[in-house]
Order: structure tokens, then C-alpha cells, then sequence
């Protein structure tokens, strides 16, 4: 039995190359992810052993909110620096100052400036050879006072910058410029992996990262035999009380480690999700296969039985195929699945976030997962049909060539189809008066969504009748040709479901995707556009920088400016949760924001007022004239003040969620004394790309400040679904390869299977066009069949599912993606039409009395 199934595989190639196919995909997305989290989480983690290579303990200051930086680094300095190197055990000390600082190409372009990490700034710290062992010189010199500065080469590169240039860049408010003067390289691997690095000399870092001749850390090298843990002890005895504590290198490479970890997993999500979808339609390809084939095949079984083997014996030959096909799916899914390891770090990774680069790394969890996941699939997929040919008798079977479905399971299919359809239509039902995403609503959505596209797969036999013969009104204006083709697949109509179910689950997802998608969009236009009457925004890039008070004297100088309204923006924490809070000009608000009261009105806001949004009023439960407990600005509790609410408006994003006085915000802030937006009304809502020029200069060029049009700052908002696009088509691709694999295999079963049939319709006069566009018209009514039952599931999924969002953006509303919904339909024709071709050019080859005359 073991040599017949082998046997079967050999005289099935080209049928089972589908299934290998289908299989391989998943195999490879999962093969992919699996050895690209190890390559990756390999080379971050060689690159932190370099980076932690030589440090064993590191000096910090203890925190202390709220203290002057030159409070807070107090205790790092010389003296201290002096005092360590000599504690048993201390082979080294390097004292650091560094931080974050961001740099602007030599065009002007911010680098990295998007990203909350990776901008760096450090001290360049000569040892007693006079040299900087962490940051050597590859050309140039090192920097010497407050004009230079150097760079790594990697950022020198992206930013354009030759020895000599002047370099512009910006710590969290004032733009420096500083003559470029050396390049180093590194081993950091947070720069490595795209992120910029400048070196200062000792006393400009100082200044910038910490106090005037303080440090920000002090690394330690112990000396061969000496341990972290003991060193670590030794340190801890000699530093001031509750200024200053130790932390081994090991402790730090470990919370290095679990940053890494976490961007990992987070980079998996993309291939696992396609090997999820890839190998759940692939199910379904590898049971209609194998079904097709048992019942190709009943006469052979049948002699089987006949000669003496058991039910097991034929169930147990049929798994064997399918285990073979799995084999052979594993192995190229794997050999794949290295291919997109290779390629996923520069898919994955952008220009301001690279990720480090490596050997591939092959773990036996990378090897076993596909192997196992490959035939594991196949092999249950392969189940129901090799019971079904266990069940062959071996009389009955001698009589037919195929045993017609029975009716009773059917029925009993269809009633199950119907019923979870119901369950679905019923949970997605149960949301419509549901206005918010809570974990519970997403999972009835998610349950209501997958029940009502299952239910359609199961009840698609029953469905196909009706729709093909709606279809079929299309296919009868090509003649006899649409007649036969319509006939054909309703001769089968669970052949026909089956074919269709890759299509239909496929349509599904991207359908329901891409209407959330578009209405998202929609909604993140307007929702950007609330509120705004400004022509332009100059905005910091985060609450921790600053727009200059300098700066916002100049924007307002500028020809051209009618208004400047400089706004504050902080948080504010109330009843346990933490919002955000803008500090407002009475004088100018009212000609930069569009401000809707339901009641109330800014008018008498003033120090110790606030004004709040429909969503805060109704989260604090508080109303016009009711007094707040708050705090404005980092921390909470014991800094809470009593603040009176003086309106209530619609929500807004320019507003944010609540309004304060600037004054009253700025002294709270996360910056002292310092705005974060200034709104921009020109003379007559002009907007040109040489009032933007005057708009960038007069803040400097700063690389932490945007200068944003109106029509800009919509589309950066709005952009933030352009990922879930990416994986819309992405998922289409997968649906519609599989489901072409799909119907070339069936199509080609149908061939063989109608070869005497064909050869009649020769014969009597039916030509070899004729034929192929009746094979093509099959295959393009099933295509249509899966499409139109995917495209109903799919927008009443995502109609249903609405409420959800719009608690979440107000302004969301249902909206078809017409373009996107067009190119889904028109791919998964064209599909089925290209799926046909190798079937149809055979049907065509067939001689009339070679056909007829074929068993």
C-alpha cells in the first residue's frame, strides 16, 4: 500500500504541484519569521555584547523628579570619577554625558526625527593614550570646543556631510550649527541599526546632557577575577546616599534584551499573519484535491478492496499521499522560507530604522515548526477525504467512476452552513448599539465576522444553483459555449463551492479590510481638519521640545503672517487618567481654532479655568461651572489643583481634550515656560512654497520643528493606515494565487474526467476556440461565484462592524473603497481566466476520435 501511494503521488505530479504549492507558502512565511527572528535577535544581541564588552558596573543618579539638572547630576563629577577609580577591583572608569539630539541633513531634512529613539549625542572621552576607544577617529580630529562636532560615518553619509560642512542640529530647543571636524565609527548597535550618532568635546556635552562639569553616567571596568555582583557592592559603598547607584552591565544588557525582544515579536506579526491566511485557504485547496481524487480514482480503489485491503489499509494509503505532498511542501517551503528571512530586514526596516545585519540563523525549532506545520496540514486536510474512500465498497464502486454525494450530508452541510451564517448575522446584529472598541465588542465583531464567512463556505453548494444561474445570464451572449460552461459547473455544485471557498474567504478579508481601511481614511481627513482655521502649524515634534519665544516673535514678522498664535500643549491627569491639554491666547484662538461650545465658551478662561471636550466632560462627569481636581503636567496626586470648567466644545484634535490658559500651562509643562505649536493665519489663506521657506527660516531650520499646510497636516494624519493597504493587497495576492492554483487543479480533474464528453462536442462540430472558452467561462463563473459571496460577507462585516470605530474617531463613517473593490473583482476573474488557460488549451488538443474512444 505504501508503494501504491508513492506510486499515486508519481502519477499525479502536475495535480499535486498545486498542493505543494499552496502548502509551500505557509511553510515559507512561517520559515521566514521563525529564522528571522533568530537572525535578527542574534546580531542585537552580538551588537549589545559589544556594546556592554567592557563595561561591568555603571554609575547613575538616582532619579529625583522635579530637580535642576545641575541637582540632579551633582554628584557625578571628578571628584567622584577620582574616588571610583580607586575601589578594589576598578581596572577602569569612563565618565559619559550623553543624550538625545537630533540632526538635520545638509539639505535641511530632519534625520530620524519621526522616531522617539536613536538620535544620540555623546562626549568624546580621550582615554590615557589620548584616544577614545568607543568612538575612533576614521578621519578628521576630534572635537575641541563648542563650534565642532563629529560624526559617525553612517550619519554623515545619509545626511550628505563632508569634513568641513556646517552641521545643523538641535538638542530640545535654540538650532546649534557646528563645523564638522572628524567621523568615527562605532559598535552600538542602536546606531548601527539607523540610528545617528554626534560626539561633542567633554564640556559641550556636559552643558547639553548635563550640568557644567557634571557626568550623566560613569562606566566601570573590573578587573580580571572581580564579578559584577561584588563590584557592584564596592561601588554601591563609596557613592553619596540617595544620589547616585550602581546597575551591573549584565542588569543593562537584560533590559536591552527584553527592548529587543519586543521589536521582534512586533516584526512577526506581518509573516506569521500571511502564513496563517496562506495555509488556512491552502486547507481548503488540499481537501477539494484530495477529495477529487478519491473520486477519480473509485474504480482503482475499489479493485483495491476487491484484492483484499482493508478500510484501514486504504485510509491509511491515502494519508501516506498526503504525508508525501507534505514532505515535499516542507522541504521547498523551507528552502523559501530562507529566501524571505534574507530579504524581510530590508522589507521590514526603513531608512530612519534599520535592523542590524547577520548570518542567517538556522535554530531546529526553525527546521521542525514547517516540517511539522507542512504535514501536519496536508495530512489533517487530507482526512475526510481518505475516509470517504475508506467507505468505497468495492461492488458499488466497480459500477461508477464517481459516487454522486450523498444527499443526506448535503442536507446536513447546508443546515450547518445556514445556521452559522444566522449565529454570525445575529452576533454582528448584536453590535449596533455598541459606540466603543472594547476588548468584548472586538471579540463578538472578530466571532460574528469568522462564523458569518465560515457559514458561507459550508453553505456554498446550496448558493451555487441559484447565483450561477444568475451568472449564467452573462455567460449564454458567448453561445452554446456560456450555456455548457454554465451547465457545467452547476453539474457539481459542490465541486463548485469548493473551488470557489479560497476565493471566497480571500474576497472576504480584503474586503472587509479595505472598506475599513477607506472609511478610517476618510475619517482621519476630517478628523485632521477639525477645528483647524490655521493655514499653517509649526509644531514640536513631542512635549519634551520647544518651539523658542524667539522663534515665535519672528514667525509673526514674517510678510504674509496675519496670525501667530502660540499654543502650550502638556498633559493633564484627572480621576486616574492622563490626557492632554492645550494652552491658548484668548487674544488669537478664536482666528486659529474653529471651537464648537455646547456650552459655556472660552471668553472667561483665565488662570485656574479650563475649558474640556464633549469626551473628557463625559469620562470626568463634570459640566459647565462644576470644579476639576488635576494636575497639569508629568505627575499626578499630591500636585492635583481645583480648576473651574467654563464650557464644554465638540471634539477636536487642535483642541486636543482640554483648553487651559497658556500661562497656566506653561509653567506646568514638561518644559518650563515653553509653546509647542504656533498656528499660522495668512493674509487671505495664502500658502505657497516661499511663505513655507520664510516660515522655516524664521524658526531657523530647526530639525525638531514641522512647518505643516493645512492640507499636509491632513494628509500626515491620515496616513497612518497606509500599513493596513500594504497588507490588504498583500493578503489579496496569497487569496488569489492559491485560489488559482485551486481551479487549475480542478479544471484539469474536469478535463480528464469529461475527455469522451469533450471529444463528442468535437465531433459534432463544436471547434477548439469553442472548447477554450468554455472552459475558461467555467473557470471565470466559479471565480465570480467565490468573489460576489466573498464581497457580500465582506462589506456586511465591515458595515456592522462600524459602530466600533466611530467610538473611536467621530467622524468615522462607511465608505467603499469603489477603486479597490473594482481591482478585487477584476483580479479574481482575470484569475480564474488565467487558471483556465493550461486546462483549456488542453480540452483543446483532444482529437474527436481519440476522445471518444479514450477510457
Amino acid at each position: 500500500m505504501l508503494r501504491t501511494a508513492l506510486r499515486n503521488v508519481l502519477a499525479h505530479k502536475a495535480r499535486m504541484t498545486m498542493t505543494v504549492l499552496a502548502v509551500c507558502l505557509g511553510v515559507a512565511f512561517i520559515t521566514g519569521s521563525l529564522v528571522f527572528a533568530d537572525s535578527t535577535t542574534a546580531a542585537f544581541r552580538a551588537s549589545m555584547s559589544r556594546d556592554y564588552a567592557d563595561i561591568d558596573v555603571s554609575v547613575t543618579p538616582t532619579s529625583r523628579p522635579g530637580a535642576e539638572e545641575a541637582e540632579q547630576y551633582a554628584a557625578l563629577d571628578d571628584v567622584l570619577v577620582r574616588k571610583l577609580s580607586a575601589v578594589a577591583g576598578v581596572a577602569s572608569v569612563r565618565p559619559a554625558a550623553d543624550g538625545s539630539v537630533t540632526l538635520a541633513a545638509k539639505d535641511g531634512t530632519p534625520m530620524r526625527a519621526t522616531s522617539m529613539m536613536g538620535r544620540f549625542g555623546v562626549a568624546y572621552v580621550p582615554g590615557p593614550d589620548g584616544k577614545d576607544g568607543r568612538h575612533p577617529l576614521t578621519a578628521g580630529r576630534a572635537p575641541r570646543d563648542s563650534g565642532e562636532v563629529a560624526l559617525d560615518r553612517g550619519t554623515a553619509a545619509a545626511g550628505g556631510y563632508v569634513l568641513g560642512d556646517t552641521v545643523t542640529l538641535a538638542k530640545d530647543g535654540p538650532v546649534l550649527r557646528m563645523r564638522l571636524v572628524g567621523l568615527v565609527s562605532t559598535d552600538d548597535s542602536r546606531v548601527n541599526a539607523g540610528g545617528t550618532l554626534a560626539v561633542f568635546d567633554r564640556g559641550t556635552a556636559q552643558r547639553l546632557f548635563a550640568a557644567p562639569g557634571h557626568y550623566n553616567r560613569i562606566d566601570l571596568t573590573a578587573t580580571a577575577g572581580t564579578g559584577q555582583p561584588l563590584l557592584s557592592q564596592r561601588v554601591t559603598a563609596v557613592l553619596p546616599a540617595d544620589r547616585a547607584e550602581a546597575t551591573t552591565g549584565a542588569a543593562q544588557a537584560a533590559q536591552q534584551a527584553v527592548f529587543v525582544n519586543s521589536k521582534i515579536h512586533s516584526y512577526e506579526r506581518l509573516p506569521v499573519l500571511f502564513a496563517v491566511v496562506s495555509l488556512f485557504i491552502g486547507t481548503l485547496l488540499i481537501v477539494n484535491t484530495f477529495t477529487m481524487l478519491v473520486a477519480r480514482r473509485s474504480r482503482e480503489i475499489a479493485l483495491l478492496r476487491a484484492v483484499g485491503a482493508t478500510r484501514r489499509q486504504v485510509l491509511l494509503s491515502v494519508l501516506a499521499e498526503a504525508a508525501l505532498v507534505g514532505l515535499a511542501a516542507s522541504a521547498l517551503g523551507f528552502a523559501a522560507g530562507l529566501g524571505v528571512a534574507a530579504v524581510l530586514p530590508d522589507v521590514l526596516g526603513t531608512s530612519g530604522d534599520l535592523l542590524p545585519g547577520g548570518p542567517l540563523v538556522i535554530s531546529p525549532a526553525a527546521v521542525l515548526a514547517p516540517l511539522v506545520v507542512g504535514v501536519g496540514v496536508t495530512v489533517s486536510a487530507a482526512w475526510l477525504p481518505s475516509r470517504r474512500a475508506a467507505r468505497i465498497a468495492p461492488v458499488e464502486a466497480m459500477r461508477t467512476a464517481e459516487q454522486a454525494p450523498s444527499a443526506v450530508a448535503s442536507r446536513v452541510r447546508a443546515a450547518a452552513g445556514l445556521v452559522l451564517v444566522a449565529a454570525g448575522v445575529g452576533l454582528l446584529f448584536s453590535l449596533g448599539g455598541a459606540d466603543s472598541a472594547t476588548d468584548e465588542n472586538l471579540r463578538t465583531a472578530m466571532s460574528g465576522a469568522g462564523l458569518l464567512v465560515l457559514g458561507l463556505v459550508l453553505a456554498a453548494p446550496l448558493l451555487a444553483g441559484p447565483v450561477v444561474r444568475f451568472l449564467g445570464r452573462f455567460t449564454t451572449r458567448f453561445g452554446v459555449a456560456g450555456d455548457l460552461a454554465r451547465e457545467n459547473t452547476l453539474r457539481d455544485p459542490r465541486r463548485t463551492a469548493a473551488t470557489a471557498a479560497t476565493l471566497l474567504l480571500s474576497t472576504a478579508l480584503v474586503t472587509g479590510l479595505a472598506v475599513i481601511d477607506q472609511s478610517t481614511s476618510r475619517a482621519l481627513h476630517a478628523q485632521a481638519a477639525a477645528g483647524l482655521s490655521a493655514d499653517y502649524v509649526i509644531s514640536a515634534r513631542d512635549t519634551t521640545t520647544a518651539v523658542a519665544a524667539a522663534d515665535v516673535r519672528r514667525v509673526a514678522d514674517v510678510p504674509g503672517v496675519r496670525t501667530a498664535s502660540a499654543v502650550a500643549d502638556s498633559t493633564i491627569s484627572a480621576g486616574g487618567r492622563v490626557q492632554t491639554i492645550s494652552g491658548v491666547d484668548l487674544e488669537t484662538v478664536d482666528d486659529v481654532m474653529e471651537l464648537h461650545f455646547v456650552s459655556g465658551s472660552a471668553e472667561t478662561l483665565r488662570p485656574g479655568h479650563i475649558a474640556v471636550s464633549q469626551s473628557f466632560a463625559r469620562d470626568q462627569h463634570v459640566t459647565t461651572g462644576e470644579r476639576i481636581r488635576a494636575a497639569i503636567g508629568p505627575g499626578s496626586g499630591d500636585r492635583d489643583e481645583s480648576y473651574t470648567v467654563v464650557g464644554v466644545y465638540r471634539d477636536n484634535p487642535t483642541a486636543q481634550d482640554a483648553i487651559g490658559y497658556r500661562t497656566d500651562v506653561q509653567e506646568r509643562g514638561f518644559l518650563h515656560d515653553s509653546v509647542q505649536r504656533v498656528l499660522v493665519r495668512t493674509t487671505g489663506g495664502a500658502v505657497s512654497t516661499e511663505l513655507e521657506k520664510r516660515l522655516r527660516a524664521a524658526v531657523s531650520d530647526s530639525p525638531l520643528l514641522k512647518v505643516h499646510n493645512r492640507a499636509e497636516l491632513v494628509e500626515e494624519q491620515a496616513g497612518v493606515a497606509g500599513d493596513l493597504m500594504t497588507m490588504v493587497f498583500g493578503l489579496l495576492a496569497i487569496g488569489v494565487l492559491i485560489s488559482g492554483l485551486g481551479m487549475v487543479n480542478t479544471l484539469a480533474m474536469s478535463v480528464s474526467e469529461r475527455t469522451r464528453e469533450i471529444g463528442v462536442l468535437r465531433a459534432i462540430g463544436m471547434d477548439r476556440s469553442g472548447v477554450r472558452r468554455m472552459i475558461c467561462l467555467e473557470a471565470v463563473c466559479v471565480a465570480a461565484f467565490g468573489t460576489l459571496l466573498g464581497l457580500l460577507g465582506g462589506l456586511f462585516g465591515a458595515w456592522k462592524v462600524s459602530g466600533l470605530a466611530n467610538g473611536a474617531i467621530p467622524q468615522y463613517s462607511f465608505s467603499l473603497p469603489w477603486g479597490t473593490l473594482a481591482c478585487v473583482v477584476l483580479l479574481s476573474l482575470c484569475a480564474g481566466a488565467a487558471a483556465a488557460a493550461l486546462p483549456a488549451r488542453r480540452a483543446a488538443a483532444l482529437g474527436p476520435l481519440r476522445a471518444v474512444t479514450d477510457s
